[in-house]
């Protein structure tokens, strides 16, 4: 168990955009992850959650119960927040604010958006002292990094954050993730791919900040499934519908292997701006018999997913590591992705997996078709993939990895 030198535990805030969430469930694991780990870990959000109570897991709901929501801060509790920091430490407030207008520039709307951030680094500011907390974490170096940066340079407060990809590095300069590198005093990279585009941004001297802290998965909470039987082969893709993840390409897949006679039948679990479109697309070209849309599901609804499939395809366009991948081979579904970013740290093609280039219809559809054909194949690269979250994404492990970093950089 993680202690100080005073025998305390390490005490920390982290900062998410959205807290609880679907598509954030790991950060979920690693809060949980570090407690059991002995630390003290007070979350806040930006935003409120992305599902009603009724929706989320127990775990989620006891996590949404007790993470402090800034966006659902009455405005007198807002007003109370700015005024008391000014009041209590004058010399600091005008630091952050005049930190806020150097980074919105002359541009009026991103001056407005970084005074905003203003207002909400204040707010997490208060929060914190009222907990005596002095270090905030924050996870990706969008907008709540820009929060957690304010409040860090208004309070004094330690800050570090953990940056994922690949949208952090498509919007360098309205994101000014180059001036969050010069802020925090250290950054978890989740594998290596993230880190070499933050030494591209960067200067040499703040390269010592950054640490591997991947992620993973409890390979006990998603145990290996008995491969389903049956003639038709059901495909799953679990991600959120949007144009990064390329759903189209997979609709486009499923197409040509229909139409080549093949019995395959394709599950698509989460929402967001492309459904309609996707679903559009189904509709036109006569796949509403072959695909399937579930919407946002829970955790506990995406491992029965993963039991009724016999494969797992995620044709994304851009992704840092992405966990739904570590799930699949957790639980022995052979998975197949495209060759980008950090996913061939996950995959190595042809032994835990296959890999196509992104865009590429063809090459998915025919690698679809190879683990229909080859079942021998089909399981050597399942039980491959087990192995590699095991003995590379073993959440547990990892989260042991992640508060030593903690300590280590903490001084605990």
């Amino acid at each position: 168990m993680a202690n100080s030198e005073s025998g305390h535990p390490p005490r920390l805030a982290y900062l998410v955009s959205r807290y609880p969430a679907v598509s954030h469930t790991f950060i979920l694991r690693e809060v949980l992850g570090l407690r059991a780990e002995g630390f003290e870990i007070h979350t806040a959000s930006i935003n409120p959650p992305d599902r009603a109570e009724a929706a989320m897991t127990d775990e989620e709901r006891s996590e949404y119960k007790s993470t402090f929501c800034l966006k659902r801060t009455p405005i007198p509790a807002i007003l109370a927040a700015v005024c008391s920091s000014f009041l209590a430490a004058p010399s600091g407030w005008f630091r952050g604010l005049f930190r806020a207008v150097r980074l919105g520039g002359t541009e009026p709307r991103q001056l407005a958006l970084y005074l905003a951030y203003f207002v909400e680094a204040l707010m997490v500011g208060r929060w914190m002292q009222r907990l005596s907390l002095n270090h905030l974490h924050v996870h990706f170096g969008t907008p709540a990094a820009s929060v957690g940066m304010l409040a860090a340079r208004t309070f004094g407060f330690g800050l570090s954050l953990t940056i994922h990809g690949p949208d952090e590095f498509y919007d360098v300069s309205p994101n000014r993730l180059p001036d969050k590198i010069e802020a925090a005093s250290f950054i978890c990279c989740i594998g290596r791919y993230c880190r070499s585009q933050l030494m591209k941004i960067s200067a040499p001297r703040n390269w010592n900040k950054f640490e591997i802290a991947p992620l993973g998965v409890n390979p006990d909470d998603f145990p290996p499934r008995p491969e389903p039987s049956g003639g038709t082969f059901q495909l799953l893709c679990v991600g959120r519908l949007a144009p990064a993840k390329g759903q189209m390409i997979l609709l486009q897949a499923m197409e040509r292997l229909i139409a080549g006679g093949r019995r395959v039948r394709l599950s698509l679990a989460g929402d967001g701006p492309d459904r309609a479109e996707l679903e559009k697309f189904t509709q036109a070209n006569q796949l509403q018999d072959y695909v399937v849309f579930h919407g946002a599901v829970n955790q506990t609804q995406v491992r029965a997913l993963f039991r009724e499939a016999n494969a797992f395809v995620l044709p994304s366009f851009a992704e840092g590591i992405p966990v739904a991948l570590m799930e699949a081979m957790s639980m022995e579904v052979p998975v197949i992705s495209t060759q980008i970013t950090g996913i061939p740290e996950l995959i190595e093609s042809g032994k835990d997996g296959i890999l196509v280039m992104p865009s590429d219809v063809e090459a998915l559809a025919e690698a679809i078709a190879k683990l229909m054909d080859d079942p021998a194949f089909r399981q050597s690269i399942a039980a491959e993939g087990r192995r590699k979250v095991l003995r590379d994404y073993n959440l547990p492990v990892n989260i042991k990895r992640l508060a030593r970093i903690f300590e280590r950089r903490l001084g605990k």
